[in-house]
């Protein structure tokens, strides 16, 4: 702690840097940098979003099976390679609300992840548009952690990363260390941590900050019962003292415990929207 007290007290405070202005992601600016939005407000629109991805390389269906496609396929890789599209996002539109925490839900490739990716502005749209009122943070993309540096400089690098001065460096720095549990391991590099430690500091680095938007893709399935009951108790004030979250998990307990409603994506589409019990049980009966 020492080491980390000199080394923040010779270290100029920055404020973050400008997302880049080719993702079209369209943030609005705040009138007044004053108290937090009151419950209701929207922070975040999708209209009628699509995300195509494309793929090189993939075969289809058809082109799949017996010998004769095999060796097609690597003729043809010889030249120029096949370029297939995947329709990830198809026409989603929804308008979340300050006080928020939605749960999205859905089976492998309905496109959870890919919807977060895009209202973090990681995924540019191939039509329709996201809107937020503030900067969203995906949930282990802005705590830039590093394998080969020790939790207690991943702590320093994440906390600023994410935009935070020294002064408040100092002051969540024991909070962030108790509440992932690693104890005497923030002394040791990331590479020597399991991936639930690592989800687990993550996490506590995420969540030190108020967040306008707070993206949370599976990163509580890590973790010990204690760990997650610490996990939805932190959503639960970051709702009152920040904006919106948005959380992304199989274990639907967590999503029913924690969220005030949810969204069931199936191939990229928006099944049902609504409560969590009715959601959810639509989903079981699924």
């Amino acid at each position: 702690m020492a080491e980390l007290t000199e080394e923040l007290s010779h270290v100029k405070s920055e404020e973050p840097g400008v997302p880049s202005k080719d993702v079209k992601v369209h943030p609005v600016e705040p009138q007044a940098p004053a108290s937090p939005a009151p419950a209701g407000t929207p922070t975040v629109i999708v209209d009628d979003l699509h995300i195509v991805y494309r793929v090189y390389g993939a075969a289809s269906d058809a082109e799949r099976g017996n010998a004769a496609n095999a060796l097609l396929r690597l003729v043809r890789r010889q030249g120029r390679p096949q370029m297939r599209e995947v329709h990830a996002i198809k026409g989603v539109s929804f308008v979340a609300h300050h006080g928020d925490a939605i749960g999205v839900i859905g089976r492998n490739g309905s496109g959870k992840s890919t919807l977060l990716r895009a209202i973090a502005g990681l995924l540019p749209p191939h039509s329709g548009a996201v809107y937020t009122d503030g900067q969203p943070s995906l949930l282990g993309v802005n705590a830039a952690l590093m394998r080969d540096l020790t939790g207690e400089r991943n702590i320093v690098l994440g906390c600023y990363a994410m935009g935070m001065k020294p002064s408040q460096v100092k002051e969540k720095y024991s909070d962030i260390v108790d509440f992932s549990g690693i104890g005497e391991f923030v002394q040791f590099p990331m590479s020597t941590y399991s991936s639930g430690m690592g989800a687990r500091l993550r996490f506590a680095i995420a969540s030190a900050k108020a967040h306008d938007v707070l993206l949370i893709d599976e990163a509580l399935a890590t973790g010990d019962r204690d760990f997650k009951r610490k996990s939805q108790e932190r959503i639960k004030l970051m709702r009152q003292e920040a904006g919106t979250v948005f959380l992304v998990a199989h274990n639907l307990d967590v999503i029913e415990e924690t969220c005030n409603r949810v969204i069931w994506l199936h191939k990229g589409k928006i099944k049902m929207d609504g409560g969590p019990k009715e959601v959810l049980a639509a989903y079981n009966r699924a």
